[in-house]
């Protein structure tokens, strides 16, 4: 019997990649080696205990019986921390519970770059289980006092943007975060609790420019009876962090683009590439 005839394929050379394909890729390479993490902003001090001039402020307590109620408190300073310490009580004209406050005024450093952040309050409590602590801050107001006096409820009194906040029980300090987004300058003078939120009224939002120039901070044991001990370490201003995930892109939004972002890895390119492939690599086989 005869075999049967054999087939021979023809070898042939390989096209070589064009050098706009290569260039490109080098781009490409090149970009993503080159690629670093997004930087991430310091945190801004903008209350401290250690007699740093910049963020030193003397605070001021201020209890409701300026409104006729009969909570009590006081404000004391440490070596390296500020101490508020009282109870509140039901107003008898409101039937509600009162307040006690501490407040600052004075010039704070520029927490602008933190506005998509939080606000951070290093503290601890013998008292964390009351319910009522939250702070203001005061920035654009006509008059500081006179707007974390009436929350926007009366004229000429927005400014003085408030947040509720809860302190996590234990000996040691405690960095609690305060979301600027969860401000309002809205609120009411009688109980403390928001009339409209941030996301509700553009207008009551604690923006970037606001931090910029900040009045006035107040630390407050409002809206719920009870003893109160709080100490404050220091107040700072985040930044948010960038997200986990965020990778630099190269984007090309035309031909013209890819040529100018290809053209300087082409030369090199150009110059290290062989305008054939390796010799082992130089066939390809085909009918």
């Amino acid at each position: 019997s005869r075999e049967p005839a054999r087939t021979h394929r023809r070898s042939r050379p390989c096209r070589p990649l064009p050098l706009a394909m290569l260039a490109f890729a080098a781009t490409v390479k090149q970009v993503l080696s080159t690629a670093t993490t997004p930087t991430v902003l310091a945190s801004i001090p903008l209350v401290t205990f250690d007699g740093e001039k910049a963020t030193t402020h003397e605070f001021v307590e201020l209890n409701d019986p300026v409104m006729g109620g009969r909570s009590s408190g006081t404000w004391s300073v440490m070596p390296t921390f500020g101490v508020m310490d009282g109870e509140v009580v039901d107003v008898p004209s409101l039937q509600a519970p009162g307040f006690i406050k501490a407040a600052a005024d004075g010039a704070f450093p520029d927490a602008a770059s933190a506005s998509a952040g939080a606000l951070e309050l290093e503290v601890r409590s013998t008292t964390p289980q009351y319910a009522g602590f939250r702070v203001s801050l005061a920035a654009g107001a006509v008059a500081p006092p006179y707007s974390c006096a009436g929350g926007g409820s009366i004229p000429l009194s927005r400014g003085c943007y408030k947040a509720k906040f809860s302190v996590p029980a234990g000996d040691g300090w405690h960095a609690v975060s305060v979301p600027f987004a969860s401000f309002s300058d809205l609120w009411s003078p009688a109980t403390g609790e928001h009339t409209k939120e941030c996301s509700e009224d553009a207008s009551a939002c604690l923006t970037a420019k606001k931090l910029s120039s900040l009045q006035r901070v107040e630390l407050w044991a409002e809206g719920a009876v009870g003893k109160v001990h709080l100490e404050l370490k220091s107040v700072s201003a985040v930044p948010a962090a960038p997200h986990p995930n965020s990778t630099p892109l190269l984007t090309v939004s035309s031909p013209a683009a890819l040529a100018a972002a290809a053209a300087p890895a082409a030369a090199t390119t150009a110059s290290r590439t062989a305008t054939r492939p390796p010799a082992p690599f130089g066939t390809c086989s085909g009918a």
